[in-house]
């Protein structure tokens, strides 16, 4: 039996019972601090469930599985406002709903099945909805999500699948630093499935290269990314419905999907045809 259906966002998305987001509105807070300060510049904190590491000099270009940062980057110069991205869950409280580390003016979360905002907050979709979708040499025997039960699974750091492989289906996890790394070890044998977000993958798999790796599971349970805010804060509201309505009247959503495909396929030739020429 088919059991794709059976996928699901990962249990540390699932922060929504404890949340805490700082009071105000998404510039109203710092504006204030920074008036206080002489006019500094003000500050934008969004909280996520995965922040980027800074990039590290030497060390290879790599692309984020998530559009999170792209789009607090945007509200941030919306704003005009100097951008801070914190993590929603705290590593190892040993709660599955998690909590945010710090407070934060907005947060951005894929909200799964059953979840809904704390009791006054409210969500505003940005259109991006992510569905855990996995991929497989198409020579695979893997036809059903629970036959991945002790096979290798590959995934990025920054995905929201982490521990939902293992935790529903008994795979091995393989954790790499991007999906650049996590789709390499998927085309040099290292693993014998990955998964990611089914937007991303959909696109790389439209690429001629990625032929003979189009064997997939059915995308699971949709959770869309939405910015979740203090229900009374009018203005961030409708500020932020705006800005959708912009992207959405943009394609903006699909352009940043095109570009971060092409650059991880990118990301994933240069190392292959690097290792194939030593």
């Amino acid at each position: 039996m088919n059991t794709g259906s059976r996928g699901s966002v990962s249990g540390s998305a699932c922060w929504f019972a404890a949340l805490l987001l700082g009071a105000g509105s998404a510039w109203g807070a710092s504006a204030a601090s920074a008036a206080d300060q002489g006019g500094a510049a003000k500050s934008l904190v969004v909280g996520m469930h995965y922040v980027v590491p800074p990039f590290v000099g030497g060390s290879k270009v790599r692309t984020p599985e998530a559009i999170d940062t792209a789009l607090a980057e945007d509200l941030a110069a919306k704003l005009d406002a100097d951008l801070r991205t914190v993590p929603m869950a705290v590593p190892g409280s040993g709660n599955q709903a998690g909590r945010l580390a710090l407070k934060a003016d907005v947060a951005l979360a894929a909200i799964g099945p059953g979840q809904v905002p704390p009791p006054s907050f409210t969500a505003v979709p940005t259109g991006y909805t992510a569905r855990p979708m996995a991929i497989m040499r198409t020579d695979t025997d893997i036809k059903a999500w629970d036959q991945l039960k002790g096979r290798t699974v590959c995934l990025s750091e920054g995905g929201l699948y982490v521990g939902d492989m293992a935790r529903r289906y008994g795979a091995i996890e393989i954790i790499f630093k991007a999906p650049a790394d996590s789709l390499l070890a998927l085309r040099t044998g290292g693993c014998d499935a990955a998964v990611h977000d089914d937007v991303m993958l959909k696109e790389l798999l439209k690429l001629p290269e990625w032929k003979k790796f189009s064997a997939s599971l059915p995308p699971g349970p949709a959770a869309p990314l939405a910015f979740i805010v203090p229900e009374d804060d009018a203005a961030t509201v409708s500020l932020l419905k705006k800005l959708v309505l912009e992207w959405k009247r943009k394609k903006h959503l699909a352009d940043l999907t095109r570009t971060r495909v092409r650059d991880i396929a990118f990301e994933v030739y240069l190392d292959q045809v690097v290792a194939d020429c030593h």
